[in-house]
Order: structure tokens, then sequence, then C-alpha cells
């Protein structure tokens, strides 16, 4: 008879089965586990609603964690409990769950923007061309690091985000700027997918069982990453040694390292970019529904925080100090 499975290795399990990301599968594994050591490593079956309130509450008042972490917190718990307890945790949400205060996103001009990629440009042409991608295209982070050639339509100048935040694809723009850099770039990659195939590697990890159904589409070119690793690695959900997309912390550094190199005076990330895009956009007429869909954003009430940061604001009225 096999022994039942630890209740981390369950919720990894089911994280698995339900198709969520790696990252989501490290957050709520590592905040179940911090729920089970703050509680004297009791099981979660012994413990509910009580335990977990007052767990949030350590994390709010000792810990002094942002309302977000203590929300992604909350999710973690609240899936663990229904999904693998079959148990809801009545009351939880009324008495814990923090209001995120609400902030207008930091946006660069548009000479900070070219400042910032010029530097990045600096740091390398990969880094460069992903700068390129995450402000003309207005990508999420993780959305750039995961396009896949076959994602890459240089006949439509589109980009297509597949399993983007929601689990929704949508398509984007492709900036003619980034279509020169990309061609090359594309060969790079394909002439290094090449070493790996002689090498015995070459091999991508494909979305859910796409690797079962088409057993050679692992190693064909439209399947590869666009920005690769530099190096071969263990994938550590299946023990294969194979090449994955490029780690999101390199990119985050050379952007922030391209911000204080351009002296721009504010924190720059690769979201900045993001809400420079959608700001830029709006600021020279496009609608708002449309940039709505080209950010993937659910609600066009999401989308309404960049009108806050237009000219058409505060900044439009002036200052009585001006007036003197």
């Amino acid at each position: 008879m096999r022994p039942t499975p630890r209740f981390l290795d369950q919720l990894r399990e089911a994280l698995r089965v339900r198709h969520y990301s790696r990252r989501t599968e490290e957050s709520y594994v590592h905040w179940t586990r911090r729920f089970i050591l703050h509680h004297g490593k009791r099981h979660p079956k012994e413990m509910g609603s009580e335990e977990v309130v007052e767990f949030l509450n350590w994390l709010a008042t000792r810990q002094d964690v942002a309302a977000s972490t203590q929300n992604q917190a909350l999710s973690a718990l609240v899936f663990s409990y229904r999904v693998l307890l079959r148990r809801e945790l009545e009351g939880v949400h009324e008495r814990v769950r923090a209001r995120r205060p609400r902030r207008l996103p930091v946006v660069l001009t548009r000479a900070e923007v070219k400042a910032t990629l010029a530097e990045l440009h600096g740091l390398g042409h990969t880094y460069g061309l992903m700068g390129t991608l995450l402000y003309g295209s207005g990508l999420r982070l993780m959305e750039c690091l995961r396009l896949r050639v076959r994602d890459v339509d240089f006949g439509r100048h589109q980009l297509t985000l597949r399993s983007g935040k929601g689990g929704r694809d949508r398509p984007a723009l492709l900036p003619r700027t980034a279509e020169q850099a990309l061609g090359p770039h594309l060969e790079r990659v394909r002439a290094l997918h090449a070493c790996d195939l002689a090498a015995g590697y070459g091999r991508v990890r494909l979305p859910h069982a796409l690797a079962r159904k088409y057993p050679r589409a692992a190693s064909r070119w439209e399947w590869q990453w666009v920005f690769p690793g530099k190096s071969i690695s263990t994938d550590p959900r299946t023990g294969e040694r194979r090449r994955h997309h490029a780690h999101s912390s390199g990119l985050q550094r050379a952007v922030s390292e391209a911000g204080r190199r351009a002296a721009i005076g504010r924190r720059v990330t690769c979201h900045v970019l993001r809400h420079s895009f959608a700001t830029h956009l709006l600021e020279a007429g496009s609608d708002i529904r449309t940039v709505q869909e080209l950010l993937g954003h659910r609600s066009v009430k999401t989308t309404m925080i960049y009108t806050h940061v237009l000219n058409q604001g505060p900044a439009a009225v002036p200052s009585p100090a001006d007036t003197l």
C-alpha cells in the first residue's frame, strides 16, 4: 500500500493538474508551508478559519507585509482548504482581506523612454530588443520571456501572446523598429538551436499535453523560445535537461540599470515601460477600449487608471501661484 503523500506534495499535484503556473505553485506552497510552521507544524485539517485569520493578521501586524502579499497568502490558503480538504474558510475574506492602496502608475516621458532604451541597447542587443517589446508592444515581463518563434508574425506586424494573465490569448503590436532587430536575432537563436540539437538537447517544454500528442514538436524550430537562456538547465518538474527561456532577473536588472544610467530620477522597471506604452497611446488619441485590448485587461476600469496621469487631469489646470 502506497503511503499518503505529504500535504504540500498534494498541493503541488493539485496545482499542476489545474495548469497553474510554476510561479503560482511556488507561491502557494510557500505560504501554506509558512502557515503550517507558524502554528507549530499542525496539519491544516486540524485548523480552520480562526487559525487562518490569526496567521494573516500576524503577517500584517508583525511582519508588516504589503496588502498584495497578505492577499496572496489568503488565496493560497483558500485554495488549499477548498481543493484538498473540501472546506470553505467561512468569513475569512470579510475579516482580513486587505484593500490594496490605489497608486498612480509611474510613467516615463517619450524622451525618458528613448534614453532608457538607448542605455538598454548598450547593455546588450538582446536586452535592447526585449526593452523595445516591453514598451513598443506593452508586454508584461513574463509575456516577453515566454514568446515562442511561432508567436511572431512579421507579415501582420503582430505578436500572439498565449495563455497570458488569466489564461487568455491576445494579439499584440510588433513594432517596426523591433522587427529590424528581431530578424537577425532569430537567426542567431536558430543557430544556437541547431547546436543544441547536435549536442542531444534542443527540446523545449511544451504547454499541457502537447508533448505526448506531438512527440517531435518539442524539438521543432517554431516551438523554440525567442529569448532562450544562456545555458542548459534541469527542468525541476520533469528532471529533463534542456534550454529554458531567459530568466526574469536578468532583464529586470538590465532595465533598472538602464534607468539609472539614463539618470531618470525614478525607479525604472519592466512594468514602468508597459505603463508608458498605455499612457502614450492614450495621449496620441487611441481609444481606451483598444488600449484595454492591447494590454489584456479584463475590465476597462483597470485601463482607466492611465487617464489619471494624462494632461487632462490636474496638470491641465493652471496653478494660482502662476497668476500672481
